[in-house]
């Protein structure tokens, strides 16, 4: 288990990671609450808050009754899931394959108007300003224009672009990332978005803008990621409380 990880994450992404290398067959329930709790050496709590994570990305659903199933859709891998929900950062999501990370551009400045407010500073303090595309093998995924606070997120480095900022964080600083707030929204492509996604004059891109907040509530990076349409779909679930 990753430092900082809690029991009923863990159970989660190793129960996800079953679901997607079709371990449960998909015409049965997967096994009852009891079953996995024994298997995992936790209590009936904390296995049912881990279920409820994989019914909440929308990869599980319950029949009352008859136990819970696999939502079969969730199985597409033709492009990338990315669920409301997602706070785990794009090496997370792609969990597995060859991630590289092509830094164009690292500098401190001092933040607009628009930034110190989203990420509820004063404009007088230092952030980073990263341009980053995020590739899996040769190809490009997403262009992240991101800004973080330096004095909450420091000694990010070019090394440290080059990989997984989101593990640096957790793992080198023992930060906990908590929640997001999204807006996503299609657009045209910008001259970026063709020199560095591939993307051709008309082919529509989806744009993420997003604040991410850490356990405490402070506000540590806001971002506009460009992402090509053919390699995501993005996934929201609804579920009636009753």
């Amino acid at each position: 288990m990753a430092q900082n990880q809690t029991k009923y994450s863990f159970i989660a992404e190793e129960i996800r990671n079953r679901i997607m290398n079709h371990e449960y067959p998909l015409d049965k329930p997967i096994p009852d609450e009891m079953t996995l709790s024994k298997e995992f050496d936790c209590s009936r709590m904390t296995m049912k808050k881990a279920l409820e994570v994989l019914v909440l990305e929308g990869l599980l659903y319950r029949k009352r009754g008859h136990g819970t199933f696999i939502i079969k859709s969730a199985l597409d891998r033709d492009k990338l899931q990315i669920h409301n929900q997602e706070v785990n950062g794009f090496t997370k999501l792609v969990d597995g394959k060859n991630v590289k990370s092509r830094v164009i551009s690292f500098q401190v400045v001092f933040p607009d108007e628009t930034i110190a407010e989203r990420l509820n500073i004063e404009k007088e303090t230092p952030v980073y300003d990263i341009l980053r595309v995020r590739m899996v093998g040769k190809e490009p995924y997403v262009l992240e224009h991101t800004y973080m606070p330096v004095n909450v997120i420091p000694g990010v480095t070019q090394q440290v672009l080059e990989g997984s900022v989101y593990q640096y964080i957790q793992d080198e600083l023992g930060l906990k990332i908590a929640s997001s707030y999204k807006q996503i929204r299609a657009d045209k492509p910008s001259k970026l978005d063709r020199d560095y996604l591939d993307c051709g004059e008309t082919d529509p891109v989806m744009e993420v803008e997003q604040t991410v907040y850490l356990n405490n509530g402070v506000a540590f990076e806001y971002s506009l990621s460009r992402h090509r349409y053919d390699k995501f779909v993005f996934t929201t679930v609804n579920i009636a409380r009753r």
